[in-house]
């Protein structure tokens, strides 16, 4: 396993992340289906192979997530690190959802009772709240750190502008600051990387990436044109599915998996991996196959021949300002600068 540090912050944290969504069986069918015992069979071999974050959220399976994530790392907790999430709805009432600090203070009790700990390593706002405003979320993360029940703060799906707000607010009046964002980042999905991932390189902040294998559309055993068995043609994931996009993605996975000898999914993480900010990658497993395959992706290092490759698989259109930057600095009546001046 590799190691890496998160963003600029002390934290180091294993390249890989298991995330905890698919624990517990109370919600879709489709994402959540382990009990406690195959979970801690999961969660021992990850530990064994060194994965030292695990990822879940006060919303997934209802909260049976978060217990079962508990009771299955008990046994060495010291060892290992847990993020959770606050933010989305958690109940039927209006005060169970957002980044009030009334909501803060009441979920992360009860995510420190569910996971069975004293102290929670990464607290994450699960999304925007706007409606709170955004120094009383501040203010609130802050007092729980101070408190000792939350150890290093972090934001999920906010736009690069609020992070950056956020952490200007943070080291202006001195309190704790964001150290990671936890974004979606695939092949498949590359917004991150107009805005996200340049406010992250600025603002020391490290990425994790969620669902770097587009909720298992990577792995190349979906392209084949929906069969009824296929997961992906039976359950709506959160993310957009492009096929007609994602064929030559595939494609081009495919070849270098089989020059590589290595599964398609293990080169879709690597490319991940591979990218400026990114910190550590989520990964979720059913089955301990799958948990093997993606472990082999952690010392899978692609050359710029193949990176190339994927890139232009994967590229997509440049939204505004920068295709007109680049439209501008290629004009040479209109251009910014003299042609030959390379930028």
């Amino acid at each position: 396993m590799k190691y890496s540090r998160l963003g600029d912050s002390g934290l180091v944290v294993s390249r890989l992340t298991l995330g905890a969504m698919t624990f517990g069986e109370s919600g879709h069918a489709a994402i959540a289906k382990l009990g406690l015992a195959e979970a801690e069979h999961l969660c021992g071999r990850a530990r064994d192979a060194g994965i030292t974050l695990f990822d879940t959220a006060d919303v997934y399976t209802g909260g049976q997530s978060e217990c079962v994530l508990g009771a299955a790392v008990r046994p060495f907790r010291g060892e290992i690190m847990i993020s959770t999430k606050v933010g989305s709805k958690a109940g039927p009432l209006y005060t169970q959802s957002g980044l009030s600090a009334h909501h803060i203070h009441q979920s992360v009790d009860a995510s420190l009772k569910r996971l069975g700990t004293d102290w929670i390593d990464l607290y994450i706002a699960h999304r925007p709240d706007p409606l709170t405003p955004l120094e009383e979320t501040l203010m609130t993360f802050d007092a729980l750190v101070r408190s000792g029940k939350v150890r290093y703060l972090g934001f999920s799906n906010w736009p690069a502008w609020l992070a950056a707000k956020a952490i200007e607010l943070q080291k202006a009046r001195g309190w704790a600051r964001f150290v990671t964002g936890q974004m979606y980042y695939s092949l498949l999905g590359r917004d991150v990387e107009h805005e996200i991932v340049p406010c992250a390189l600025a603002q020391g902040f490290g990425l994790m990436a969620w669902s770097p294998l587009a909720s298992g559309y990577l792995t190349g055993k979906y392209d084949g044109g929906g069969t009824s068995d296929d997961r992906l043609a039976n359950y709506q994931p959160l993310i957009p599915i492009d096929r007609q996009r994602g064929a030559p993605i595939i494609a081009t996975l495919r070849s270098i998996a089989e020059a590589r000898h290595v599964s398609v999914a293990s080169v879709a993480l690597a490319w991940v991996m591979a990218r400026p900010g990114v910190s550590t990658i989520v990964i979720g497993v059913t089955r301990l196959g799958q948990l093997e395959d993606n472990l082999a992706a952690a010392d899978l290092e692609l050359d710029a021949a193949e990176i190339d490759a994927l890139d232009t698989a994967s590229a997509t259109p440049l939204p505004y300002p920068k295709w007109f930057k680049g439209r501008v600095l290629a004009d040479p009546v209109h251009g910014l600068v003299e042609p030959h001046i390379q930028l």
